[in-house]
């Protein structure tokens, strides 16, 4: 087995392990999800469960990837107690990781494209009928959807062949250090508009009264599946960095901190979206079309909107190429623990084989359009974020909290060592019921609702 690699930093630590985290559900779902749902009051709910849910699993997905000291491959075979089964789980655990590449890629390759569009003025002069022709003549042309799939696979995975401090810690950190001053001035660009005031009263003003709107029910379900997904919990895509660290700190702290970086740029990328929709009078609640019809509207309208537009979709690339690179360093992580062979040669394979696997997805809108695998009006992408986010995800988590909850896994008294080794927050052992009771209904109420949520469509 290779030499395992270490951060060089706790800065790079904590910047790597919030970039896999930090996504596009943080930046195009968590904006329109928020103005679904009524605003501030729900961003308030939303807190609550990341503080209840999130933090916790994050804690123990942590404590296993350090204690193991392997990657999803090996860390369950290494502290299960023997003639378990818990090491079962790698299989469903590296399939998510995969399933979510094959359409993560893709929507990454809209966001270069976007990128690119914007910054050579494709959008000047247009009106909002031709920027919504747009994006529809962008999903049914193959061409370019395979493309730019392919630059994203090619270019995250050579990254990630340059190893963990040459390659992941060093170009990762560049870009989250980019993403967070490139958001910082597009809010403070936003929150200068005229006529933006009313959108950042309806982000930062709680009105309860909107949640009764949708039902109490549903809001939770929103708020409690935001949460949870937005950390990329339970496919072992965050227990991996911390196999790559030292027990100088105690993980709470740790998970805290990745946790509000996580949140910190949900919370920025509101900062840019209500007032920016309520300067130009726009529904901030109308769907994932937000960042690709809507915002480049608001661009369009905008003075100086083609900087603008063109640095929000650069935000957008480090946002999603942060998440590709941490779950690839996953994948490669996982055949280096598996199969002692040479990093540069698994990269060499998973760049064909992912473009291959990636292929439906990109070809989904297009030239397998006709293929509706969730009803009419879905397309293969909808498929594989469901097997991801409604089954692997929050399954994966309840194994998580089993295996360090229950005596037959690897057990409270060696989670607890592990997770409180170092200076730092200590995870409280006195909430041991709570971990092993109650999070897993949590989690298996996420779990029905999400079903419950698809197939009432």
């Amino acid at each position: 087995m290779e030499n395992r690699e270490k951060f060089s930093s706790r800065l790079g630590f904590l910047l790597i392990s919030a970039g896999c985290a930090i996504g596009l559900g943080n930046v195009w779902k968590f904006p329109y999800i928020t103005g679904k749902y009524g605003g501030a009051a729900f961003v308030l709910i939303y807190f609550v469960f990341l503080l209840i849910l999130g933090i916790p699993i994050l804690t123990l997905e942590l404590a296993v990837g350090r204690a193991s000291q392997r990657s999803v491959a090996l860390s369950m075979d290494v502290l299960e107690p023997k003639g378990t089964k818990w090491h079962w789980f790698k299989f469903p655990a590296m399939a998510g990781n995969y399933i979510l590449m094959m359409f993560y890629t893709t929507v990454a390759g809209w966001m270069v494209y976007y990128f690119f569009k914007m910054a050579a003025g494709g959008f000047v002069g247009m009106n909002a009928d031709e920027i919504g022709a747009t994006f529809n003549n962008t999903l049914a042309n193959p061409t370019l959807n395979v493309a730019f799939m392919i630059a994203v696979v090619i270019s995250c995975m050579l990254i990630v062949g340059k190893g963990l401090q040459n390659g992941v810690e060093k170009i990762t950190k560049v870009m989250m250090i980019a993403l967070l001053v490139l958001m910082i001035v597009l809010a403070v660009r936003s929150f200068f508009l005229a006529g933006g005031e009313e959108g950042l009263r309806f982000y930062l003003y709680p009105d309860f009264s909107k949640l009764m709107e949708y039902g109490i029910t549903e809001v939770l379900f929103a708020a409690m599946s935001q949460a949870f997904f937005t950390l990329s919990i339970g496919m072992g895509a965050i227990a991996i960095f911390g196999s790559f660290i030292d027990r100088s700190r105690s993980l709470m702290g740790e998970a805290i901190c990745i946790t509000v970086l996580d949140t910190a740029v949900a919370l920025m990328a509101g900062l840019i979206i209500f007032p920016a929709c309520f300067a130009y009078g726009v529904d901030p609640g109308q769907g994932p079309g937000l960042i690709f019809v809507t915002l480049p509207n608001v661009f369009n309208a905008m003075p100086g909107g083609q900087l603008w537009g063109t640095l929000f979709f650069l935000f957008m690339c480090f946002a999603a190429f942060s998440t590709v690179i941490g779950v690839f360093q996953n994948l490669i992580t996982f055949w280096t623990d598996m199969t002692d062979a040479p990093r540069k040669k698994i990269v060499a394979y998973h760049i064909v084989a992912l473009i291959v696997l990636c292929l439906p997805c990109a070809l989904g809108y297009n030239v397998l359009s006709g293929l509706q695998p969730l009803g009419e009006g879905t397309a293969i992408l909808d498929l594989e974020d469901f097997l991801v986010s409604n089954n692997i995800l929050p399954l994966g988590s309840i194994v998580y909290v089993l295996f360090c909850a229950c005596k037959n896994g690897w057990g409270w008294e060696n989670f607890m060592d592990e997770a409180n080794a170092g200076e730092g927050l200590k995870f409280p052992n006195g909430i041991r019921l709570y971990v092993k009771y109650i999070l897993p209904l949590i989690i298996l109420f996420v779990f029905v609702m999400g079903y419950i949520s698809m197939f009432s469509k």
